[in-house]
């Protein structure tokens, strides 16, 4: 069984013979506990045979085989699920691990590429996103070891490069105190981010959630919309430009998430690129790094097949954090 869950849906599918059957979705509202909403998912499918395996990318910490979504009030516990279900092996990934293992198996038809750079082969490959929240992981390769570094970045301090992007963080930051990443980087950072542009020019702007934020700014029926998406974009790559530093991701820069796929067109006409490459002396380090959005649907459980093909289907043991 293969799983990506995560703050708002739950998705699960079965890897038989090396092939991803149909992907089912679930509200994580819906169900008091991932352990039910496991048991439903499972349920039609009990005449078919024991499932020998659980590989579950969760939107949050993983510690002691135990996930904690961030954002949901769900827990994770691989030990749990390999009683209630009777797995072999039950293994938790952070769910952005799970997309950063899908990585090397994405072809041309799976991105939408933002220039034409080339990756460096070899070299750390990041991937980030914003969603419910704001994700980042990368993966690696050392020593002919392939692993994905686990990240809580979208917690980090949000930076301001230009005085109007410090006015909606000084608005933010009376709100919340600490103004993270996916305080505007994310679903409901994207309305934060639009009230917060309506306060600083003086705007009446009626109540919007995310969806028609993003609906609004790209037919171009509401300026406070279009430039919050603007700043959206800027901000975004900001923040990719400093986590391909951190990492050093010659390997390149992949978005994925919720939110940036619907309108990767319109990322590629923004300030984006800009801002990711304006990093004063490593300007020119940053300007051969290519950046990508995934636009290939459920791409996560590509990276959970990689992961049990590379590090499961020989080793038939309860693993956690990866």
């Amino acid at each position: 069984m293969l799983a990506d869950i995560g703050g708002t849906n739950a998705r699960f599918a079965l890897l038989d013979g090396g092939v991803i059957g149909p992907i089912e979705h679930a509200k994580v509202s819906e169900y008091p506990t991932a352990t039910d909403a496991i048991a439903a998912f499972l349920a039609p499918h009990a005449a078919a045979g024991s499932v020998g395996a659980g590989i579950l990318g969760v939107a949050g910490p993983i510690e002691n085989d135990r996930g904690t979504l961030t954002n949901s009030p769900w827990t994770v516990d691989a030990g749990n699920l390999q009683r209630a279900f009777g797995f072999k092996s039950v293994h938790l990934l952070n769910d952005f691990a799970s997309l950063a293992w899908s990585l090397p198996a994405l072809g041309s038809s799976d991105l939408f590429s933002l220039g034409k750079q080339c990756s460096t082969t070899g070299a750390p490959m990041l991937v980030v996103g914003p969603g419910t929240g704001f994700g980042a992981s990368c993966l690696v390769v050392q020593g002919g070891v392939t692993f994905a570094i686990v990240t809580e970045a979208g917690h980090a301090t949000l930076p301001a490069t230009s005085e109007r992007e410090e006015h909606a963080i000084s608005h933010l930051r009376q709100r919340f105190g600490h103004v993270s990443i996916e305080r505007v980087l994310s679903g409901p950072g994207l309305e934060n981010l639009y009230e917060a542009l309506a306060v600083v020019d003086g705007f009446q702007a009626p109540t919007r959630d995310a969806s028609s934020i993003t609906k609004a700014a790209l037919d171009g029926s509401c300026d406070v919309s279009r430039a919050t998406l603007d700043m959206f974009c800027s901000l975004l790559g900001a923040v990719c430009g400093d986590l391909a530093l951190t990492f050093g991701a010659r390997g390149g820069v992949y978005v994925a998430g919720g939110i940036v796929p619907r309108f990767p067109k319109y990322l590629a006409g923004s300030a984006f690129r800009k801002r990711f490459e304006s990093k004063g002396r490593l300007e020119a380090y940053l300007r051969d790094i290519p950046t990508h959005v995934i636009v290939k649907p459920d791409v996560s459980f590509l990276g959970l097949k990689t992961f049990f093909d590379r590090n499961v289907a020989m080793t038939p043991a309860v693993q956690g954090s990866q």
